[in-house]
C-alpha cells in the first residue's frame, strides 16, 4: 500500500489505492520513452490531462521506526517539492508521482529489499532510499537495474563515484564532514575541546561521524577519550551503558551521532549525574517532541546539533519556496531536509528530458557534470564528479528553543570552518 501522511493527504488530491495502484501498473511500464515509470497517461488525481506522468519511487522509515518521525517529515518534504515541480509546469511534458509506489521500511534491512523488489518494475528513478546501509545492500541490484536513488542519509560515500557507483544523489555535506565542521564552530563558539567522548549508532551512520571527529581530533591537537558504539533503545533497551563509559572517561565534550530518544537520555541522565560539558549532536540526534521530555533543561542548556540545510525560516529562495509550498509549520526540520535532497533528482530529470532520454539508462548518462542549484537552501555537489567540492559546503547550527519554529532556533547558517580545507579527503571516511 501506499503511504501518505495525514498532513500531506490534505494537501493531495486523495484516489482510491487499489485503483491508484491498477492504473500506475497499467501506464507506468511503457510510455513515450519507453521504459518503467514513464506513462503517457495522466498521474493519478493530476487535474493535469495534457501531460504524462514520471513515477518514482519511495522507501523510508515513515512507521515504527527509529526515525520514523524524521522519515515522515522528510516525506513531505519531498511531496510539496515535486507538488510545486507540478505546479510550475513539470518535467518534458510530464508531471511527477512519488506517492503511488511509496513504500514504509522502518528502517527494517529486510522490508527495504522487500520494497525495492515490489515497485522496481514500475519507477522511473528512487526519490527516496532511506537508510545507509540498506542501500548499500542494494547497490548491485541498483546498478543492474540502471535505478538511480536520492540519498535519505549523508554517508560519505555518496560523495565519491567509487562508493555509489554514480547512482546515488546527495545534497549537503556528509557524516564525516559534520562532525569536522561541527567541532570548529564549538571551538570558536563555546571552548576548545581537549577530551572528547563519541556515543554513535553502530554501521556507517555512527561510524562515519565517529570518523571525522577522529580526523578533527588528529589535525588539532585534541583527544577521542572513548568511543562508545550503542543501538537504538528499541535494540538496545537503554543507554545506561553509554552514560557509564561517558562518566567514566570524564570527556570535556560529548558527540551524539544517535536517534533523537537516545539523544534526550543520555543527555538527560549525564547531566543529572553531574556531568559539567556539553554536547554536540549530528542532524538525526534532535525532534522538537524532545522539548516534551525530562531532558528538556539539560538539553536547551547544553546541546546543539547540526544540519546542512537551510532553517524554516530562513532567508534563501529554497527556504522561502519551501515555506510557501505547504499549509502550517512542519512537525520537524526533516520537511526543510526533503525537500532540499529534492533538487539534484530534479535537476537529472529535467536534463535526461532535454536529452530525450527519460529512461533509467538516460538519467545514468546525464548524471555526469551536473551543478545542480540549491536555490541557496543547501550546498550541492557536482554529479558525477569523482569526489566532492569540499569548499561548497557549509553548515547550520541550532540550539534547542521552545519559541523557535520547530523548537530550534539557528544561531548560524552558512558556516564554514578551517579545518576540513586541510584534511584533503579523497575517499569515503568510512566503508562497509
Amino acid at each position: 500500500m501506499a503511504f501518505t501522511s495525514r498532513r500531506a493527504s490534505r494537501r493531495f488530491a486523495a484516489i482510491p489505492v487499489v485503483a491508484a495502484f491498477v492504473l500506475a501498473t497499467a501506464c507506468s511500464s511503457g510510455g513515450a520513452n519507453g521504459g518503467p515509470g514513464v506513462s503517457s497517461a495522466p498521474c493519478p488525481g493530476s487535474v493535469h490531462k495534457d501531460r504524462g506522468c514520471l513515477y518514482l519511487g519511495v522507501l523510508s522509515d515513515l512507521e515504527n521506526g527509529p526515525f520514523s518521525a524524521l522519515g515522515a517529515s522528510m516525506h513531505e518534504g519531498q511531496l510539496a517539492f515535486w507538488n510545486a515541480v507540478n505546479e510550475a509546469g513539470g518535467i518534458g511534458g510530464y508531471d511527477v508521482d512519488i506517492s503511488t509506489y511509496t513504500r514504509n521500511t522502518s528502517l527494517d534491512p529486510g522490508s527495504h529489499r522487500a520494497g525495492y523488489a515490489e515497485i522496481e518494475p514500475d519507477v522511473l528513478a528512487l526519490a527516496m532510499s532511506f537508510g545507509t546501509s540498506q542501500t548499500i545492500a542494494m547497490l548491485n541490484q541498483m546498478d543492474a537495474d540502471d535505478m538511480v536513488s536520492t540519498a535519505a542519509t549523508q554517508w560519505s560515500g555518496w560523495n565519491y563515484r567509487s562508493a555509489d557507483r554514480n547512482l546515488v544523489l546527495s545534497a549537503g555535506y556528509s557524516y564525516c564532514t559534520e562532525a569536522v565542521t561541527g567541532l570548529d564552530w564549538f571551538t570558536e563558539n563555546h571552548y576548545a575541546p581537549r577530551d572528547i567522548a563519541i556515543v554513535a549508532y553502530r554501521g556507517n551512520y555512527g561510524g562515519d561521524y565517529a570518523s571525522g571527529a577522529l580526523k578533527w581530533a588528529l589535525a588539532n591537537g585534541a583527544t577521542i577519550v572513548d568511543r562508545i558504539d550503542t543501538g537504538p533503545n528499541g535494540e538496545v533497551g537503554n543507554q545506561d551503558g553509554p552514560v557509564g563509559e561517558v562518566l567514566a572517561a570524564a570527556p570535556d565534550l560529548v558527540m551524539l551521532a544517535t536517534g533523537p530518544a537516545e539523544t534526550a537520555e543520555i543527555v538527560g541522565k549525564l547531566v543529572k549525574s553531574g556531568f559539567s560539558g556539553r554536547f554536540l549532536g549530528s542532524l538525526p540526534t534532535w525532534n522538537a517532541a524532545l522539548l516534551q521530555s525530562a531532558a528538556a533543561p539539560a538539553l536547551t542548556a547544553y546541546y546543539n546539533y547540526m544540519t546542512p540545510v537551510d532553517s524554516w525560516a530562513g532567508d534563501s529562495v529554497g527556504a522561502r519556496r519551501a515555506r510557501a509550498a505547504t499549509v502550517g509549520e512542519p512537525a520537524n526540520f526533516g520537511y526543510s531536509l526533503g525537500w532540499a535532497i529534492s533538487y539534484p533528482l530534479e535537476a537529472l530529470l529535467t536534463t535526461a528530458a532535454e536529452n530525450g532520454e527519460l529512461t533509467r539508462a538516460g538519467l545514468r548518462r546525464a548524471a555526469e557534470d551536473l551543478t545542480p542549484d540549491g536555490e541557496g537552501m543547501v550546498a550541492i555537489h557536482p554529479v558525477g564528479a569523482a569526489t566532492p567540492e569540499l569548499g561548497r559546503e557549509w553548515s547550520a547550527v541550532f540550539e534547542p528553543d521552545a519559541e523557535a519554529p520547530m523548537g530550534a532556533r539557528a544561531i548560524a547558517v552558512g558556516y564554514q570552518g578551517p579545518t576540513l580545507a586541510r584534511l584533503g579527503l579523497q575517499e569515503p571516511c568510512t566503508r562497509l
